[in-house]
């Protein structure tokens, strides 16, 4: 598998993803609805083919560059999506999770990775793969844990109800951060063997102790200050801005030009 085979699962998965969303907004109809969830589940099952014969094909897990976790990304995403509209019916965060996903994948389409198979011997370690899948499985919660805290602002502005939104909130960051926390300690675990400490204050594993810090700060003012929702929804919506940082923004940072954790691409 190659780039060049890229912009036709590209386009199969998100024509897939697409046409099983406009049936979903097809009044009530059993049928329509089931054949959207069958359209939904194969644009999943279209990536994560590809994701798999890219594996088999680089000979080394495809999760050495910026674009190659922009996929992993963007399954994960959408299979998180699927499994919320599934427990709570929220059609809406369906509709969120592969929109960004489908943006995702054209990122990649409109900026070409070479994929290429060399990995540095930091990267050959049996600690890198559920460091960098642990992770991507946080980001993926704690995106659409932030969209809720966003909704649930919008939700308060128009004095209605809050409860339930603000449950599913906190339910999606306790699973995203015990991710965030395993991510954590894998990468201080790879650290110590690739480098011989587990810790060095390097700019991207301060940012990663920040995003946990930010979260840690939500689950704690959830518990001391129940009733304060306002302020809660504040801090979860703004927590991701830290987490974008930490994923890739801090790869502009001048002082992680010499990081040995910026992505190749």
């Amino acid at each position: 598998m190659t780039w060049l085979e890229y912009p036709i699962y590209v386009y199969l998965t998100s024509s897939l993803w697409i046409a099983g969303l406009l049936l979903l907004w097809i009044p009530k109809t059993y049928r329509f609805h089931l054949l959207a969830d069958i359209l939904v589940i194969g644009g999943i099952i279209s990536l994560g083919y590809f994701l798999t014969a890219l594996w088999i094909s680089l000979e080394r897990p495809p999760f050495r560059t910026l674009a190659e976790t922009r996929l992993w990304y963007s399954m994960f995403l959408s299979v998180i999506g699927l499994i919320i509209y599934y427990r709570w019916k929220l059609r809406w965060m369906l509709v969120y999770t592969l929109l960004l996903s489908i943006l995702f994948l054209f990122i990649n389409y409109l900026n070409p990775d070479t994929f290429d198979k060399t990995l540095m011997p930091a990267l050959q370690s049996p600690w890198f793969v559920p460091h960098v899948v642990v992770y991507i499985i946080a980001y993926a919660l704690l995106a659409v844990s932030s969209l809720i805290g966003i909704k649930g602002l919008v939700i308060m502005r128009m004095k209605k109800q809050i409860t339930g939104t603000i449950n599913l909130a906190d339910n999606i960051v306790y699973i995203g951060f015990a991710f965030l926390t395993f991510g954590l300690l894998f990468g201080a675990l790879w650290a110590k063997e690739a480098w011989g400490n587990y810790w060095t204050w390097d700019p991207k594993e301060t940012w990663a102790f920040l995003t946990w810090m930010v979260y840690l700060l939500y689950i704690h003012f959830r518990v001391r200050k129940r009733m304060n929702v306002n302020t809660a929804l504040w801090v979860l919506s703004l927590s991701f801005v830290i987490l974008l940082i930490c994923w890739f923004g801090v790869n502009y940072l001048p002082s992680t030009q010499s990081s040995v954790h910026v992505y190749s691409s």
